[in-house]
């Protein structure tokens, strides 16, 4: 997995109004917490910085330096403004040398269709998926290939498999479905009549 550096300055636990001048200066309070952590790390990053972690599809492992100390972290969630949908917080998990990695991971769909070919419209329901793996074994996109994928089908995330990945979001999780459309169900009908 792609790995990203970001550069924090350490913070007190403060009032409102300090909270109020970091994001007049552009900046986002942010907080570091988890296994090898001991206490909570309170810092604060350049929020044009955060943006390459926030506002993109993709995972990455994080390299926090804060004040000159390093952690390895994974971007865990994120407060944002109701009006605006600037971050107003953010948290990140850090990462324990050794102990598997939880973290969100996109979905890839890959391939074409047998039930797309036939007319019918590919809808997808999810685009990340929850894994948990060693560090050096985490993929930066999970590939799913819908080349089988039926007019009518779908693929849930207990149909997926990857090696030395395990799956923590739910089997059930609807990943894509191939819905029928007018046009597939007129081609199909007309099939039919033609094979009568």
């Amino acid at each position: 997995m792609k790995t990203i550096k970001l550069s924090g300055s350490a913070r007190e636990i403060s009032n409102k109004q300090a909270v109020k001048t970091l994001r007049r200066e552009e900046r986002v309070p942010c907080i570091l917490y988890g296994e090898g952590v001991e206490n909570n790390v309170i810092f604060s990053v350049d929020k044009k910085e955060l943006g390459q972690i926030i506002y993109t599809p993709n995972a990455y492992i994080i390299e926090l330096d804060i004040d000159g100390k390093n952690y390895l972290a994974t971007f865990h969630m994120a407060q944002y403004h109701p009006v605006t949908d600037e971050p107003l917080h953010v948290d990140f998990l850090a990462i324990a040398k050794g102990k598997p990695v939880t973290i969100a991971v996109p979905v890839a769909i890959v391939g074409n269709s047998e039930g797309v070919r036939q007319g019918g419209k590919l809808m997808q329901s999810t685009r990340k998926l929850k894994i948990s793996a060693q560090l050096e074994d985490l993929p930066d996109t999970l590939p799913v290939d819908i080349t089988e994928l039926k007019l009518g089908k779908t693929i849930v995330a207990g149909d997926l498999q990857y090696d030395k990945i395990q799956m923590l979001t739910s089997k059930n999780t609807i990943i894509c479905a191939v819905k029928m459309t007018r046009a597939a169900i007129g081609a199909a009908a007309a099939a039919a009549a033609a094979n009568k």
